[in-house]
């Protein structure tokens, strides 16, 4: 038993109350809320997946994101490998229930028309759409532009993520992408990026 007072203020020094003595083992790991014990109190809700790519990769605890932007580009070239666009032309799929709003998409498609060196393909995400861009041979050079409220490029050659971009806006991110396709898809951009590799 304490010889302190009841009521008198604990000693100088002295750990707050409830705190475990010098030498006692802190609280354990299992009282960590970020430890998945099973305890329905210390639950949380899952953090929310995207629509965007929905299938090709989710976010969360672990998250790798060089292994993601890996597994992004095998996916993207193996959609585009799968669903063959023709050369200067636009291919549409659908990953979501329902469908990205038709007057909408195409409005988009119209601003972004493909050369004759390049195809693409249209992935309908429901409320968003990601357009991929590639030439010849298919999956060699990917341009991948995910139109969201702050839309984001990305370019692969030959599996390597070489080109990243964040739009403020749809109109911008569309413009970009117009721009990108001849600098990374076109014999003299190809030419370029080539000569350019060399002097590496």
């Amino acid at each position: 038993m304490s010889d302190q007072p009841a009521g008198a203020p604990p000693p100088e020094g002295a750990p707050p109350a409830g705190a475990p003595p010098d030498g006692a083992p802190g609280p354990a790991v299992r009282d960590r809320w970020w430890v998945d014990s099973g305890d329905k109190r210390r639950e949380r809700a899952p953090a929310p997946v995207s629509t965007v790519g929905s299938r090709f990769y989710r976010t969360g605890v672990g998250f790798d994101q060089d292994k993601a932007r890996t597994r992004l580009s095998d996916n993207n070239r193996r959609l585009l490998l799968e669903l063959n666009p023709a050369e200067g032309e636009w291919t549409y799929t659908r990953l979501a229930d329902k469908p990205h709003n038709e007057q909408n998409r195409d409005r988009i498609l119209a601003q972004v028309p493909m050369p004759p060196y390049a195809r693409g393909v249209v992935v309908d995400c429901g409320r968003t759409l990601r357009l991929l861009v590639t030439g010849t041979p298919i999956g060699e050079r990917v341009l991948d532009l995910t139109l969201v409220d702050s839309p984001s490029f990305d370019a692969w050659i030959e599996g390597e993520w070489v080109r990243e971009r964040v739009f403020r806006d749809q109109r911008s991110a569309l413009g970009g992408l117009r721009r990108f396709v001849p600098e990374f898809l076109s014999p003299e951009g190809i030419a370029a990026w080539e000569a350019m590799r060399a002097q590496v």
